[in-house]
């Protein structure tokens, strides 16, 4: 699918997200689409075209990307372009959903000889806006190849994850790591207020810090959760993590100890830390 070869390339939801990314294809002979006409009149101006309504997006273009808040939005916009697009068209779901949703949709799409991928997208507003997201893409190898080279004009990593659900599976994972650490996060700064120390310039060596080593993705190289054995090239390197790691959560918890602060996620960290990089054993003591 290259920009002389498509129709065109439709979008569906133009929010935070949505607008942004959109923007990006404006050189694909972009169709738009959004219930609130404000959202549609930037991507207008810079050159795409206004749709009254899904349908007209569906009819019109090969690749229909659709970026709505929900499971429930999803499933109706899903069906309206299933509805109305023709054979060969490739429906991408971007919206942060249950799997089932989109394996449902795959499934009453494949019918009608329509491609569903679900090809959630990680990096924000600001990745959005530079066209710098990472796109984990779920569907078969026939519709990734085909949607390739258009995520690419607002993504900086396109990967194919497996079969439909694997994108949002993946995503559902990476937003886990997300989240939970900003409840960690929110853990550390109750530490760090408690004795003192100024959040703003802690978050700023966080931030810094992160940058440079890769924060939580830096030890996830692995292709399986099971123990290490003492052979693999990783061992020694994760075993000295886990012994820096414990030493340190042990000094952070005796300070928390020592000033009355509450630190459960660090507790269980501690608890979790060596096994959770796959030493286990008497051997590792």
């Amino acid at each position: 699918m290259s920009p002389e070869g498509t129709r065109s390339v439709g979008f569906i939801g133009l929010g935070q997200m949505g607008a942004p990314m959109a923007q990006h294809h404006t050189g694909r002979g972009l169709v738009v689409h959004d219930t609130r006409p404000e959202a549609v009149a930037p991507l207008v101006k810079a050159g795409a075209r206004a749709a009254r309504s899904v349908a007209e997006v569906a009819a019109a273009c090969e690749l229909v990307s659709i970026m709505v808040r929900d499971d429930a939005q999803v499933a109706e916009v899903g069906e309206e372009v299933i509805a109305s697009a023709r054979p060969g068209t490739v429906l991408a779901i971007h919206s942060t959903i249950r799997a089932k949703t989109a394996e449902d949709l795959a499934a009453k799409a494949r019918r009608y000889g329509i491609e569903v991928v679900d090809a959630p997208v990680s990096g924000g507003f600001m990745g959005a806006s530079a066209g710098s997201l990472a796109v984990m893409v779920g569907g078969t190898d026939e519709a990734f190849e085909r949607c390739r080279e258009p995520f690419g004009d607002w993504a900086g990593l396109v990967l194919h994850m497996g079969p439909v659900g694997a994108g949002t599976r993946t995503k559902l994972a990476r937003n886990m790591l997300h989240f939970v650490s900003f409840t960690a996060a929110a853990e550390a700064q109750r530490l760090a207020e408690a004795s003192g120390v100024s959040l703003r310039k802690l978050g700023r060596i966080v931030r810094h810090s992160d940058a440079i080593t890769g924060g939580a993705g830096s030890i996830m190289l692995r292709p399986t959760t099971a123990p290490l054995e003492p052979d693999d090239d990783l061992y020694d390197i994760l075993r000295h993590t886990r012994d820096l790691g414990e030493k340190d959560l042990s000094l952070a918890l005796e300070l928390a100890g020592e000033l009355g602060v509450d630190t459960p996620f660090a507790r269980l960290a501690l608890e979790r830390f060596g096994a959770g990089l796959g030493l286990t054993g008497d051997e590792d003591d």
